[in-house]
């Protein structure tokens, strides 16, 4: 078995996202004790500072004892010209009162400057002082270095300099995010290898599918030294959605050798997948891998004649892996 990856969910938060989820703050409860019964170690519930709804959510979340899983407050880093300490959004992740918190920043020179409107140096400013009076606060902060796959293109030192404002103030894990999902296998693999080979503390990987790519890059990550994966159940998100959790534990669990669940909650992967499927109100996919009604099915000829005499013959693997 190779090393460990830590599964990082935000079907709560970036899911949402999609067309058509919606998630009261009583669904996004059952969402989160079902994956902390499945064995998801970091579950986003949402953004605080952004609605009520999700303030209601952390309200139920702090009278809930979970098992497996750390329940995380997202939310950005402080706002420019502001200390975080006086920051509406900052204390708003601070009184959820959870132990981990994600902070998302720019990676992005363009998007620091034409979309924020900051110097350069205001947008590392934003990014250290944040993660660290986060950590003074004693919280674990998970940084999401937004768009730095573009980023890095577009201006490969300042990229690099703000993973290292994070790393600096004391950021836990670092997360390398296509943001846009236009990126590449290969220049993920090459990136992230590049990040990995500058940071001392870990990295991981956010990536949208509008190429189709999500999981081929999610995976690319890791083989270059991600061990960290963010992602919806489904593939739920915003455009074309996040990478699917369900494929990524599939693959790199039953695929790659690496370690991502305990086995015999594999078996519990498709009732995963549907439960997430009705609470949000979606039909499940048939044609979903690993977890689709059609996944393992044989509609005639050749192929059910030969899986009569041996299921391998036309199956990737036995079904009963993935209940």
């Amino acid at each position: 078995m190779n090393a460990q990856i830590t599964l990082y969910d935000t079907t709560m938060r970036d899911g949402t996202q999609g067309e058509h989820i919606n998630l009261s703050a009583e669904d996004k409860f059952r969402i989160a004790k079902k994956l902390d019964e499945f064995g998801i170690l970091y579950v986003e519930g949402g953004w605080p500072g952004s609605n009520p709804k999700d303030v209601r959510f952390f309200d139920m979340a702090r009278e809930f004892n979970f098992n497996n899983s750390r329940i995380t407050a997202f939310s950005s880093t402080c706002r420019p010209g502001i200390s975080p300490r006086d920051d509406e959004n900052i204390r708003a992740l601070l009184n959820t009162e959870m132990d981990t918190v994600t902070l998302f920043g720019k990676s992005w020179d363009l998007h620091a400057t034409e979309i924020l409107g900051v110097s350069l140096k205001e947008n590392l400013r934003m990014i250290h002082e944040t993660v660290a009076y986060m950590r003074g606060e004693g919280r674990e902060v998970i940084y999401d270095a937004e768009h730095f796959f573009d980023g890095l293109r577009a201006n490969p030192s300042y990229a690099m300099e703000t993973l290292q404002a994070a790393e600096e103030a004391g950021a836990n894990t670092i997360v390398l995010c296509d943001t846009n999902g236009g990126s590449m296998p290969r220049e993920i693999a090459e990136m992230a290898a590049k990040a990995a080979d500058r940071l001392k503390v870990p990295i991981g990987i956010h990536a949208h599918n509008d190429c189709g790519l999500a999981l081929a890059n999610s995976l690319a990550a890791v083989e270059a030294g991600a061990r960290m994966v963010q992602g919806t159940i489904n593939g739920y998100g915003e455009r074309c959605g996040n990478v699917d959790l369900i494929s990524i534990i599939g693959n790199l669990q039953l695929k790659m050798g690496y370690f991502c669940v305990p086995e015999e909650r594999l078996r519990q992967l498709t009732e995963l997948s549907r439960y997430v499927s009705e609470v949000a109100n979606v039909p499940p996919m048939n044609q979903r891998p690993f977890v689709g009604q059609s996944a393992f099915a044989h509609k005639g000829g050749v192929h059910v004649s030969a899986i009569q005499k041996n299921p391998a013959a036309y199956e990737h693997m036995d079904p009963k892996q993935v209940g």
